[in-house]
């Protein structure tokens, strides 16, 4: 029986579990956000609340005990610096598990862990093009290893395309022309 004994042990020896979540725990903390499977993320989980732990506490001592799970020098340096700003209100738990869905490979449920808290890096959302595209030179298909569709461009005229405009475009247009001034509000 494994009474007490804390831990997943996922088909692996000791010295490969301890490498594997050293180099997670080190991804985490370097990038932010990572994707693993479920399992992983939740033992992940105890690692990474334990290595912010020891950050919040900033001692000397911490900081070398940090240094025995986290790869990179770098990674934890910066980590004990931020920590207190990022993590200092709360009391736990530092890091989110969000269940994204099977992997296609072989179905294995992926999770992705994030840390919690303001961070310092900003994740930058999608934003929906307000220009239309660069029309493409009439008789070239764009290729991406084409050298020569590279090297070409369309000639680009002063004048407005008297093409009809797109409806996303026509929006846009209108967007900017409401917020113009006209020639009775000069």
């Amino acid at each position: 029986m494994r009474h007490q004994k804390a831990g997943v042990k996922l088909s692996r020896t000791s010295s490969h579990r301890d490498a594997m979540f050293r180099n997670m725990v080190t991804s985490l903390l370097k990038y932010d956000r990572i994707r693993t499977t479920d399992v992983k993320a939740k033992e992940l989980k105890r690692w990474v609340d334990h290595i912010v732990t020891l950050a919040k506490r900033g001692d000397l001592h911490a900081r070398r005990q940090a240094m025995a799970i986290v790869r990179e020098k770098n990674v934890v340096h910066q980590l004990f610096e931020n920590a207190q700003a990022r993590f200092g209100s709360q009391a736990g738990g530092y890091a989110r598990v969000v269940k994204i869905g099977p992997r296609p490979g072989d179905s294995a449920p992926i999770s992705l862990v994030e840390l919690v808290g303001e961070s310092g890096k900003k994740h930058k959302k999608k934003k929906e093009p307000t220009a239309p595209a660069k029309p493409q030179a009439a008789g070239k298909p764009e290729v991406m290893g084409d050298a020569s569709a590279k090297t070409e461009t369309a000639p680009v005229s002063a004048a407005p395309a008297a093409e009809p405009a797109s409806e996303e475009s026509g929006a846009a247009n209108a967007a900017e022309a409401a917020l113009k001034p006209t020639e009775t509000e000069k």
